[in-house]
């Protein structure tokens, strides 16, 4: 078998990714790209890759996939080296849940993927990922056990569930996640992706307070830091019940470290408005952030807004990632000198459970321990098995 794949954008993204690889034809050379829509850059990027792909290996079948190939199939349907354009119906050809394809003998992924959850039912004014997943759906219970499985028995040391919008998961994400380590009890490490802080349910709030097994980093689609902003976004939260959720995580769990996605530049923004968001940094306690410089997506309400002007939007995401950037440099700073359990996920280089990036001396991939911080080196740190 002879697959590629180039994948942009969520989690998500990736697990499907691993899918395909595993079920796409074995008698030529596939290069699978799975497309973002999340912004116009992304759409951008996409077709970058596309490019990209078909220069590197002209004689090889591109098989675009994601969410922009599902709302713009026809701008990459004309692309030279292009194949197939599939949208994301018929991208896991019928498949509930992550289903890696490793080679025998050989170890995984030390971090897996496995999807519980697709499609969302809200309608953020600036977000046209709803139209290319649908409503949202959450797999079968015993479909995602059985992907669990069998990634431990591949060696997967780490699953991260992953969606559109896990909290959503029926019966509650919580509850989801208490039945899940309760009957693998192989799963000694459980990390979750973006969550809407606003369906955060009571049990997975036990959960932060009293499981080890369950990842102390927190990453919350927050989106802005000032109401107007957020009504006009159709978001679901205040401000006050951002800055609540994220106080009531670190008082249940001290160790855990708060994530946030951010957008800077919103139709109508004042920069009143956009102080708020900056602070929003400082009132979550917030140390690692994805910040998107706002980029109106066809057919979305926010595109319609008054839009401000592209030099505004860009210095307001470059303030915001540099304070963001301050404060984690500071954050990695503080755990110099101290024990941090770390797991290996490339030779040398790993997380720590609150997921800061470091790099261990020694450390083989797949290993697992305590380890002590010596610093800082630029974005990452430096620690020795302890």
């Amino acid at each position: 078998m002879s697959v590629e794949t180039i994948t942009l954008g969520c989690r998500l993204n990736f697990a499907e990714s691993q899918t395909i690889a595993g079920t796409a034809p074995a008698d030529e050379h596939w290069i699978v790209v799975n497309s973002c829509a999340v912004t116009n850059e992304a759409v951008r990027q996409t077709r970058q890759a596309i490019r990209g792909a078909h220069r590197r290996h002209p004689g090889a079948r591109i098989l675009v996939t994601g969410c922009a190939a599902e709302l713009e199939p026809a701008t990459f349907a004309t692309m030279p080296g292009v194949s197939r354009v599939v949208g994301n119906a018929r991208k896991l050809n019928g498949l509930v849940a992550n289903d890696v394809m490793a080679p025998a003998g050989l170890l995984a992924n030390v971090k897996s993927f496995v999807a519980i959850q697709t499609g969302c039912d809200h309608r953020c004014t600036f977000c046209s990922i709803w139209q290319a997943r649908g409503p949202s759906v959450s797999l079968p219970f015993e479909a995602i056990r059985e992907a669990v499985a069998r990634e431990i028995d591949r060696g997967a040391k780490e699953i991260v569930l992953t969606g559109v919008d896990i909290t959503d998961y029926e019966g509650g994400l919580g509850k989801f996640c208490q039945r899940l380590l309760a009957s693998e009890p192989r799963l000694e490490r459980l990390r979750l992706s973006s969550l809407d802080s606003i369906e955060i349910d009571d049990a997975l709030f036990e959960l932060i307070a009293g499981e080890t097994r369950l990842m102390p980093h927190f990453h919350l689609s927050l989106q802005a830091g000032d109401d107007m902003i957020l009504k006009r976004m159709k978001r679901r939260h205040s401000r006050a019940d951002a800055v609540r959720t994220a106080e009531r995580i670190k008082s249940a769990r001290p160790d855990a470290s708060i994530g946030a996605d951010l957008i800077a530049g919103f139709p109508t923004e004042s920069e009143e408005m956009a102080i708020n968001s900056l602070k929003l940094l400082d009132d979550c306690d917030i140390i690692a952030t994805h910040v998107f410089p706002f980029s109106p997506r066809p057919g979305t309400p926010a595109a319609r807004m008054p839009q401000l002007a592209r030099e505004v939007v860009k210095a307001r995401a470059t303030r915001l990632r540099e304070a963001a950037a301050n404060r984690r440099q500071r954050w990695l700073d503080s755990m110099t000198g101290t024990v941090q359990p770390v797991l290996v996920e490339g030779e040398g280089s790993g997380h720590t459970n609150n997921f800061a990036p470091v790099a261990i001396a020694g450390g083989m991939r797949g290993e697992s321990g305590d380890a002590r911080v010596a610093g800082r080196e630029n974005d990452h740190l430096a620690a020795v098995w302890a």
